[in-house]
C-alpha cells in the first residue's frame, strides 16, 4: 500500500512539485520516496512506500521494466503474483527476478503480456500509473470494485499567468494535486447536490472542476502532448452482474457454501501474505467474523484482532466480538472509545479525505484502524458481505414498500406524490419521504428515492449551474454533472429485485462510500486494508447464485451464515445487529462539539462563504436540535463546513 503522483507537461519546478506532491501523502507511505523522470522532464512519476512485501530496496518505486520500455509506480497488491511470476518464468518471458516484491511482477507481465492482459489476470487492489517510453503514453488503471483511489485531470493555473494551464496530473490524493503551484481550480458547484443527497461525492467527479477520479475496471490512455484521453473498461461489475445471473449455480445450496468458502479460504490466504504483522478487524458481524474464523483456521499461530467499544450500550458489540474471539482463540485486543476520543478526530477528518465526506463510521473506523496499526501493518476486513449476500435492511424493506405501492395505478399515484409534496412542509421529513416513495416508477427508482436526502435544496441558486472549460475533458466522461450510478441504472436489468438494488450500490455506494471510508482513515495511520469478500473470483461466484441461497425467510447473508456456523456457535451470532456507529447526535447536543458545531454555522461565516442558503441550514440545525430529524444531513454540511475550513478554501 503506497501513494503516487505524477504530471505531465508542467513548466514549473519539476522537483520541488512532485516532492510536495509526494509530501501531502506521506502516510500512505512513509517508509520510502521515490521519483522518475523522463531526460526532458515533461513527465514525471512520483512514489511514497509503506514496504509491505519485499522489504528490500529491489521493491523501490517507481520502477523500470527489464527491457527499459515501461516505468511504473503502483498502489496496492497483487495476491496471485507468485502464479503470474512463475506462468512468466515457465514460458520464458523472463530468466529471473531481481527482487521478490510484487510491483516487478506487475510490470514485467505488462512488458510481457500488455496492459490490459495483465489485468484481467492479478487478483488484486491496486492504482497504476505506467508510462510506455517507446509509444509516448501514459496510463492510468484502477482495481475491480474500487479498494484503491486515484484521480487525475487537469490544472487551472490563474496565477502564474497560465504556465501550467492544460497540465495532466494525477495522485491518491486530491490534497496531493491541490498543492501544486498554480492550482486553482474551483469548487465543482455541481456536485454538491448530489454530495448533500449522499454525504460523498461519486465518481467520476470530484469536488474541483476539471479532477476527477477514474472509476473501478478501468483504465486512462493519454499520449503525448497529453491532451486527449481515452478511456477503455477491462472489468465491469454491471457486465458480471448481467453474466452471473444468466449462468446460475448449479448445484445445491450446501454446495455452493462449500464452493464459496473454498473461494474465501483461498483469497484470505493470499492476503494473509505479507513480510510484516497481519490481524484482522472484528465486530460481532457475520462478515468480520467468517472472515477472522477462515484466518485462524488457516494459521499456525493466534491471529491478532482488533475491535472497538462504546460505554453506550446500545451501540456497543465489543462484548459480543470478544466471545467470538475468544470461541476462534485469537489474540484479541479491545478498546472504548469516548466523546473526547470523537472530538479530537474530528478536526483532522478533511485533511484524511481531500474532500468533503460524511459517513459518520469515519470516526469509529479511524479509531480503531489507529488501535490496530499499533500492533500490525496489515489488516484484514470484512467489507462487501452485505452489498454481496443481502445484508441491508433496505434490500427486504424496499421491495415489501415497492409490493404495495404498485397495486396503486400510476395514474393514481404520481398525482398523489407530487400533491403530498407540495404541501407538505419544506423540512418536513416523514411526509417528504412518502411522498418520493409513491411517486416511484420501479423497484430501483424507489431505492433511489429512498435517500432522505433528496430535495433537500441547501445550495443557494446562483452558485448552480457553471459552466466549465475543460473542453475534451468533459467529453470523456460518462454522466453530466449532477448524476450518478443510481440515476442511471436501468430499471429491471436483473430479473429480481434485490439483487438490482445489491448492484446500485456496488456500483456506487461500496466504493464511493464504504471503501473510500476505510481506505481514507486506514491510511492516514499508514495501515493497509485488505478485503477478501472483494476477491475476484469470490465476487463473480457471487452474482452466479440466486437471491434465495442469500436470504431466506428474511434472514440475510445465509450462505455466509452457513460457513460462520461450521465454526462458531449459531447462538453466539444470532443476536440483533447494532451496527458500527456512534452516538453522534447526543454528542453533537452536548456542550464541547455543540460548540464546534454551532461555530461552523454560524450565519455571519454562512453568509461570507456564499455557498449555503443560511435560512434553510439554520433551520436544519434547528429542527435537529430539537426534534432529532435530519441526522445524516446535519452532518453531511457539518463535514462540509469543515472541509471548507480546514482546507481554506475560498469560494
Amino acid at each position: 500500500m503506497c501513494g503516487i503522483a505524477g504530471f505531465c507537461n508542467f513548466k514549473g519546478d519539476w522537483q520541488k512539485n512532485i516532492e510536495r506532491m509526494c509530501d501531502k501523502m506521506y502516510h500512505r507511505g512513509p517508509d520510502a520516496f521515490g521519483v522518475w523522470t523522463s531526460d526532458d522532464h515533461r513527465v514525471v512519476l512520483g512514489h511514497r512506500r509503506l514496504a509491505i512485501v519485499d522489504l528490500s530496496p529491489t521493491g523501490a518505486q517507481p520502477m523500470v521494466s527489464r527491457d527499459g520500455r515501461y516505468v511504473i509506480t503502483y498502489n496496492g497488491e497483487i495476491y496471485n503474483h507468485d502464479m503470474i511470476r512463475k506462468k512468466l518464468l515457465a514460458e520464458g518471458r523472463i530468466q529471473s527476478f531481481r527482487g521478490t516484491s510484487d510491483t516487478e511482477t506487475l510490470v514485467e507481465a505488462i512488458a510481457a503480456y500488455g496492459l490490459v492482459d495483465t489485468l484481467k489476470l492479478a487478483k488484486g487492489m491496486f492504482a497504476i500509473a505506467l508510462f510506455d517510453k517507446v509509444e509516448h503514453a501514459l496510463f492510468l488503471a484502477r482495481d475491480r470494485v474500487g479498494e484503491k483511489p486515484l484521480y487525475y485531470g487537469i490544472l487551472k493555473d490563474d496565477i502564474n499567468n497560465g504556465e501550467n494551464d492544460g497540465a495532466f496530473v494525477f495522485a491518491s490524493d486530491l490534497r496531493s494535486i491541490a498543492s501544486l503551484d498554480g492550482f486553482t481550480n474551483s469548487v465543482n458547484v455541481d456536485v454538491l447536490g448530489d454530495y448533500m443527497r449522499y454525504g460523498y461525492i461519486s465518481a467520476p467527479y470530484s469536488i474541483y472542476r476539471g479532477i476527477w477520479k477514474l472509476e473501478p475496471g478501468k483504465i486512462l490512455k493519454i499520449k503525448s502532448p497529453f491532451d486527449k484521453p481515452e478511456i477503455l473498461t477491462y472489468w465491469s461489475m454491471m457486465e458480471t452482474a448481467v453474466l452471473g445471473q444468466k449462468n446460475l449455480f448449479s448445484g445445491t445450496a450446501s454446495e455452493a457454501a462449500d464452493e464459496l468458502e473454498r473461494l474465501l479460504r483461498e483469497a484470505i490466504a493470499g492476503q494473509m501474505v505479507a513480510d510484516v504483522p497481519v490481524g484482522a478487524f472484528l465486530s460481532a458481524g457475520i462478515d468480520s467474523s467468517t472472515i477472522v474464523s477462515l484466518m485462524q483456521e488457516q494459521s499456525a499461530g493466534k491471529v491478532k484482532t482488533f475491535t472497538i467499544g462504546m460505554w453506550e450500550e446500545q451501540f456497543n458489540e465489543a462484548p459480543v466480538a470478544k466471545e467470538i474471539a475468544a470461541c476462534l482463540g485469537t489474540e484479541h485486543t479491545e478498546v472504548y472509545i469516548t466523546e473526547e476520543d470523537a472530538r479530537g478526530v474530528i478536526p483532522s477528518l478533511a485533511g484524511m479525505f481531500g474532500e468533503p465526506f460524511a459517513d459518520s463510521s469515519q470516526i469509529p473506523t479511524y479509531l480503531v484502524s489507529r488501535i490496530t496499526k499499533e500492533h500490525v501493518t496489515v489488516s484484514l476486513s470484512g467489507d462487501g458481505g452485505d452489498e454481496l449476500f443481502c445484508g441491508y435492511n433496505t434490500y427486504y424493506s424496499i421491495p415489501r414498500i415497492w409490493n404495495k405501492a404498485k397495486k396503486l395505478p400510476a395514474a393514481l399515484r404520481m398525482p398523489v406524490s407530487a400533491l403530498l409534496g407540495a404541501v407538505s412542509p419544506a423540512f418536513d421529513a416523514p411526509v417528504a419521504a412518502r411522498a418520493r416513495l409513491l411517486g416511484a416508477h420501479s423497484i430501483e427508482d424507489m431505492y433511489l428515492r429512498s435517500e432522505i436526502g433528496e430535495g433537500l435544496d441547501l445550495i443557494r441558486r446562483d452558485r448552480r449551474d457553471h459552466i466549465g472549460d475543460f473542453g475534451i475533458w468533459d467529453t470523456v466522461q460518462t454522466r453530466c454533472a449532477g448524476r450518478t450510478w443510481m440515476d442511471d441504472y436501468p430499471a429491471g436489468l436483473l430479473e429480481d429485485g434485490q439483487h438490482n438494488l445489491m448492484l446500485m450500490d456496488l456500483l456506487m455506494y461500496h466504493p464511493d462510500d464504504i471503501l473510500t471510508k476505510v481506505d481514507r482513515t486506514a491510511m492516514a495511520v499508514s495501515l493497509e486494508t485488505r478485503v477478501p469478500l472483494l476477491d475476484r473470483d469470490v465476487v463473480e461466484f457471487a452474482w452466479r447464485l440466486p437471491v434465495s441461497y442469500k436470504t431466506e425467510s428474511g434472514v440475510s447473508k445465509k450462505l455466509l451464515r452457513d460457513i460462520l456456523y461450521r465454526y462458531v456457535p449459531r447462538e453466539l451470532m444470532e443476536r440483533p445487529k447494532k451496527g458500527f456507529s456512534i452516538p453522534l447526535h447526543r454528542w453533537l447536543c452536548q456542550p464541547g462539539l455543540r460548540e464546534w458545531a454551532e461555530s461552523l454555522l454560524e450565519p455571519a461565516r454562512l453568509n461570507r462563504q456564499g455557498l449555503l442558503n443560511t435560512m434553510r441550514v439554520r433551520k436544519l440545525w434547528e429542527d435537529y436540535i430539537t426534534k432529532n430529524v435530519w441526522k445524516p444531513q446535519i452532518w453531511y454540511v457539518l463535514m462540509l463546513q469543515q472541509w471548507i475550513d480546514g482546507e481554506k478554501i475560498k469560494l
